[in-house]
């Protein structure tokens, strides 16, 4: 329990440290915000007024104090290039960035484990080597690439969906998960040649201890052995993969949303990086950030409550 919460304790803090140094990165950048709005075009006395509006001749440590507080209050401040707030820019494109970073790890794990299982029991043979070498091909394609030879089979060639024909999940659920399902397979591919791979070795390896033989001395079955026993200790590893691979469909998502076309935040984030709306582009940054650092608290949770071990060696 200790160890837990010293886990959190970390999390909150490696949070308000991101929050600073974007903060201060976005503010030593060069650039002007509100030249980016009114154009070059404009004159001193507009842009000097705009730059008061928007509280840039404010000292940098007043204005990082009131950003600092906004974010505890859960206020993003105000968009520079819409004139609204950022909490009601972004509140509809955090969900279809989390639903597609999710549906991504549920296809991962999907795959994954059928797949692992399966090669691992057909060890030495030409099934095992057949998969070894696709797994290989596949953990070598970018999701990016991915989504453009998924775009073009399964969209212009199969015509199993329409390609940049995003339906938006408050009008239609069922069209929305239909159409997200191909973005999502983009993203988990590589990811689950990478955990195909490490399950597939770590399988390999619990099948050559004593407690599998001791198990079969026992008149347990094969079957009961190897998902009994052999899968669960064998998961146990590939747990703390999970982590990493959360974090990297989060951040992977921004990229896989501009091929499909899905307005989430990764198309804000790159247009506010453009016309350098900084209030928007630090909230995104700092959301994903908070989102990559819960998701990997959650995962070494989930590791310490499987295998008490862990927690038990660092208390």
């Amino acid at each position: 329990m200790i160890a837990i919460l010293k886990k959190i304790a970390s999390a909150i803090i490696t949070i308000v440290v991101v929050s600073c140094l974007v903060f201060i990165a976005f503010s030593v950048i060069p650039g002007d915000p509100a030249v980016a709005k009114l154009g070059t075009q404009a004159t001193p006395e507009k842009l000097e007024a705009l730059r008061i509006k928007m509280g840039l001749n404010e000292p940098l440590l007043k204005r990082f104090v009131l950003w600092l507080s906004g974010i505890v209050r859960g206020d993003f401040s105000t968009s520079y290039s819409y004139s609204m707030s950022v909490n009601s820019l972004i509140a509809e494109k955090i969900p279809v960035t989390l639903i597609l970073a999710l549906y991504s790890l549920i296809i991962m794990i999907a795959i994954s484990i059928p797949v692992a299982v399966f090669a691992a029991r057909h060890k030495g043979d030409v099934i095992e080597r057949t998969v070894t070498i696709i797994n290989q091909v596949i953990m070598s394609i970018p999701p990016f690439f991915g989504g453009i030879l998924i775009s073009l089979i399964f969209g212009m060639t199969l015509k199993l969906f329409t390609p940049g024909a995003y339906v938006s999940y408050s009008k239609n659920l069922g069209a929305f998960l239909a159409y997200m399902f191909f973005p999502a397979l983009a993203l988990a591919l590589p990811k689950a040649a990478m955990a195909v791979s490490l399950l597939y070795t770590s399988i390999v390896d619990e099948l050559k201890k004593d407690y599998v033989r001791t198990a079969y001395s026992r008149g347990n079955s094969t079957k009961g052995v190897f998902y009994n026993h052999i899968l669960k200790n064998a998961c146990i590893p590939v747990i703390t993969f999970l982590g990493m691979a959360i974090a990297d469909m989060i951040a992977g998502s921004i990229v896989i949303e501009q091929v499909f076309s899905i307005p989430g935040l990764g198309r804000i984030l790159l247009t506010s990086i453009q016309n350098r709306d900084y209030p928007v582009v630090e909230a995104i940054i700092v959301i994903i950030a908070a989102l990559v650092i819960l998701s990997n608290l959650l995962v070494d949770i989930m590791y310490r409550v499987i295998d008490p071990r862990v927690g038990r060696s660092n208390e």
